[in-house]
């Protein structure tokens, strides 16, 4: 398993964010994570990505064990809902942070950061700064910066929420190329369709806990969980 969770809480204060959560994401995979607002996804993805601690429980990475595996040492891609970008640094910093981080040579960062800008449609906006750029924009520098360290696991956090439509058709492509790459994928999102087209499998998470699992011709054709009835019938209003 390319990440595993095993009897996983988190709690904030008197408020219990995740609730003894067991699940794992399989290599090359792209895994969903759906359900309502508060339910637990960010935090869970917090968590793998080692921004917040679990109560309780462990997370394992390709079988290691990283409860107190600092952040820079997990290697992990996050793309945060709001882009995250530093603000007082052009679109090549941004995208070079995690590779000056990681030490890389000079001569190795400026190739890989014009392979991203190629790959991503950047070129000629290395020079800019965030607030010259497009959501759509700001959103493929994050994903830039996210896959620069060439991390096998890449965590999504609702990573189409502010943009337009046309903006999101083509961050939802860039994240169909990662899954073709193998990559493996966790997202939090929004979009039912896409979740139900290219997901290998679907979780809906609600008050912290997972109510219902498995390939997403089960969770949209033929839930079982009144949690999940609910929550789609909202959101696909059938």
């Amino acid at each position: 398993m390319s990440i595993e969770l095993k009897n996983v809480s988190k709690n904030f204060g008197e408020v219990t964010a995740v609730r003894d959560e067991d699940f794992s994401v399989r290599e090359g995979e792209l895994m969903a994570l759906l359900g309502p607002s508060g339910g637990g996804k960010t935090t869970v993805l917090r968590m793998i990505a080692g921004l917040e601690m679990p109560s309780e429980g462990d997370i394992f990475i390709n079988g290691e064990r990283v409860n107190d595996v600092p952040v820079q040492k997990r290697n992990i891609g996050f793309v945060f809902q709001n882009y995250a970008l530093f603000k007082n640094m052009s679109v090549f910093k941004n995208i070079a942070f995690g590779l000056k981080i990681k030490k890389w040579k000079k001569p190795d960062i400026e190739a890989r950061v014009d392979e991203l800008l190629k790959l991503l449609g950047l070129a000629g906006l290395e020079r800019r700064y965030p607030h010259q750029l497009s959501g759509g924009q700001r959103q493929r520098v994050a994903i830039a910066r996210a896959i620069a360290i060439k991390p096998q696991v890449v965590l999504l956090d609702e990573p189409t929420s502010a943009l337009d439509p046309e903006m999101t058709a083509e961050v939802l492509e860039l994240i169909e190329e990662l899954k073709r790459e193998g990559r493996d994928l966790l997202l939090v999102t929004h979009e039912m369709g896409f979740a139900r087209r290219l997901a290998d499998r679907v979780a809906l998470l609600a008050d912290g806990r997972i109510a219902e699992f498995g390939p997403p011709e089960q969770i949209f054709g033929a839930p079982e969980s009144a949690v999940t009835k609910g929550f789609l019938s909202r959101v696909l209003r059938y």
